[in-house]
Parts: structure tokens; sequence; C-alpha cells
């Protein structure tokens, strides 16, 4: 019998028929959705300027895993672990994270976060639809009609206390609000704002 040169054998074809099946099958990755927020150990007075935040040093950081649904609290020795869990997700929420938070956490590897991960920062969505930035408890008051339970301030007081656990539930109650905006913005299509020089409440449309 005579082989055309170039035509697959008949094991060749059932080869790749099998593999195109097997790939049909395989499930697809589950997404890993992780809303993050940090609070520091030191202001930016302390060290100089907001230009130095890789040296303000983590106080707590607490993790939504929105798919599970729960809550991962790290404290500065647990730094690298945070590092890692923030590696292993599909996508990470934030708010103003690329400019302040991934800035803190590149003070202890050198890393350029922003660039590494893959990142939904808030505040500059919200910026580049509005031309303006909006702070996330105004967008809460609106959108959620609830409202932060301090500030960064109150926060570094805390710290100066030694009372992490206030600074835990804090950050915590923060990353409840960036949760809840995000998934208002994802079912909704739109989040809400007050709009100070005519008074009013106006839609701000998203699509994430």
């Amino acid at each position: 019998m005579r082989v055309r040169v170039g035509e697959p054998s008949l094991f060749q074809r059932a080869f790749a028929f099998f593999t195109r099946r097997h790939r049909k099958s395989e499930p697809a990755e589950e997404p890993r959705t992780l809303l993050f927020d940090l609070e520091t150990l030191r202001s930016a007075t302390d060290v100089g300027g907001w230009g130095n935040a890789h040296r303000m040093g983590v106080a707590v950081g607490v993790v939504c895993h929105l798919e599970e649904g729960r809550f991962e609290v790290f404290l500065e020795p647990q730094v690298r672990a945070l590092i890692d869990t923030l590696r292993s997700a599909s996508l990470v929420v934030g708010y103003n994270i690329r400019r302040f938070d991934y800035r803190v956490l590149a003070g202890y590897t050198g890393e350029d976060y922003a660039r590494l991960l893959p990142t939904l920062d808030l505040l500059e969505d919200v910026h580049a639809r509005l031309g303006f930035r909006v702070g996330m408890g105004r967008l809460a008051q609106e959108t959620l009609g609830c409202t932060k339970s301090a500030d960064g301030l109150q926060s570094l007081a805390w710290v100066q206390q030694g009372r992490l656990d206030l600074v835990e539930q804090y950050c915590r109650r923060d990353v409840e609000i960036l949760r809840d905006l995000y998934l208002h913005g994802r079912r909704e299509g739109c989040l809400f704002y007050h709009d100070r020089r005519r008074d009013v409440r106006l839609r701000l449309r998203v699509d994430w």
C-alpha cells in the first residue's frame, strides 16, 4: 500500500481526536478574586512623605477570598505569606492599591506588584471615568448607605497604642465595604456618588 508523504497515519489521527476531546473535557480554571487592604505602622510624616510609602511597614493586611466567602488576616511577620496569597489570585481588587498598598509591600521585596499582579484598582477606574478622585467612604455612603468605621489617622493612633485588634477590625470593615462596592458595580453596572458642586446624587456606570 502506498502512503502519501505528509498524510497523518491512522494512529496520529486517533491520537489527535482523543487529545481534542480530552482538552474540551478539562474544567475551566476557577476564578480566584481577592479583595485587599492594609494599614501601616508609620505615617507619611514619619517616613518623609508619601513618596516613601515603601518605608511605612505593614501593621495589618486583610484579604477577602470572594468565591470562598472568607477573610484572612496578616500581621507584619506574615507579609511573605500575604504576598504569596496575592500572587495566587486571578484578580486582586483594591482601592488606591497600585499607588499605595503595593508600594508598601514593595518595601519588603523590591518588586513592582502593580506590574506583576492582575489588578482592578477601583479608585483608578473611578478617576478614569469621572476625571477626578472620589474617596471610598463617599462612594459607600451614596451606593451602600454606610460609612467607614474610622480613618487612617485613627488607625495609626491605635498602632501606637498597641491596639492591633482595633486596626484589624477597621481594616476588615474597609475590605467588606470594598467587596460590597465591587459586587454592586458588577451586579448593577453602576455606583453612586455625590456631586458637591451641584449637590446631587449621580450614577456612575462601571463595567467590571
